[in-house]
């Protein structure tokens, strides 16, 4: 399985909020999706490709009565991260509840298309996912459902010559389409404030009902979809604080550390036999014990 020898929960002191540095940290969630991007950045210094000036929007949001947004919620920059070529693309969470469409799924996928086309020319260039998105916009359903499949794709593609690091950190969380986009990825670093999961809450509650999943009920969704419990069940590489500064550099060591031996998309089955393990093993209700036990399995 992919792993990264990161700091434990307990280990790292910004994510306990009794410790000061907690109240010391400068928060990556409160920032928009052009901030956020610009932070991985050398000297916080890129080039933005498709900018709201160009006035790349959606076509059909208008007919709808929503009002469209001129980068249509995806912010892609170019520039240089740890002296090396990279790109990172960047879902507006506030928009749309950064729901992907038409433009902006052609954004991200055309991003990771050109860096793949850098990398075969031997122009090393990395590419950096900050995904804060409810999935597909329903506006625009099959164009996004489209476009989700094509960056999947595109995704595959660039994983041959860089790793494709995703990075999941707000409230806004990871859900439909786009958190198959996240199982292909390279490395996944998430906060413990974020969530991710093919279905959000009340999409659960709405097709199965209250009593299969409360959407209200804060402590559940979080036990099921929260960054602690991903991290735990080996889904995710690297859990951080919800901090600027270990943000980047948890993103950078993933870069550093170049292509995963397999990546976790390839390794069917062995989740296949843990899922069959946790179906006849009632001892492991904890999810740290999980990842104590699997990760003593891997250094087996």
């Amino acid at each position: 399985m992919n792993k990264i020898d990161n700091k434990s929960t307990e280990q790292n002191s910004t994510l306990d909020p009794s410790n000061p540095l907690f109240a010391q940290r400068q928060s990556f969630i409160e920032l928009n999706a052009r901030q956020r991007a610009l932070c991985f950045f050398d000297g916080q210094e890129a080039r933005e490709l498709l900018g709201p000036f160009d006035r790349i929007e959606s076509p059909w949001l208008a007919m709808q009565d929503v009002t469209p947004q001129a980068d249509d919620g995806c912010v892609v920059m170019k520039g240089k991260i740890a002296g090396e070529n990279a790109v990172v693309v960047a879902l507006e969470g506030a928009f749309q509840g950064g729901s992907l469409g038409e433009v902006s799924g052609a954004k991200l996928s055309t991003a990771l298309d050109l860096a793949r086309a850098d990398n075969q020319k031997g122009i090393k260039t990395n590419a950096i996912l900050l995904l804060e998105t409810g999935g597909v916009r329903l506006q625009e359903a099959n164009l996004g459902l489209d476009a989700t499949a094509e960056i999947m794709a595109s995704i595959i593609e660039l994983r041959n010559y860089v790793p494709v690091v995703c990075v999941v950190a707000g409230t806004v969380g990871c859900f439909g389409g786009m958190s198959l986009a996240v199982g292909l990825a390279s490395y996944v670093v998430m906060t413990r404030e974020a969530r991710l999961g093919m279905n959000g809450p009340e999409v659960i509650e709405q097709e199965a009902g209250v009593d299969e999943f409360d959407s209200k009920d804060r402590a559940f969704i979080w036990a099921v979809h929260g960054g602690v419990q991903r991290y735990q069940t080996g889904l995710i590489d690297m859990l951080v604080a919800d901090d600027i500064n270990e943000i980047v550099a948890g993103t950078r060591e993933c870069i550093r550390r170049g292509l995963p031996p397999q990546h976790r998309s390839a390794q069917v089955k062995l989740f296949r036999q843990r899922i069959a393990e946790l179906d006849t093993t009632s001892s492991w209700d904890d999810p740290s014990a999980l990842r104590q036990t699997w990760t003593a399995e891997e250094q087996a």
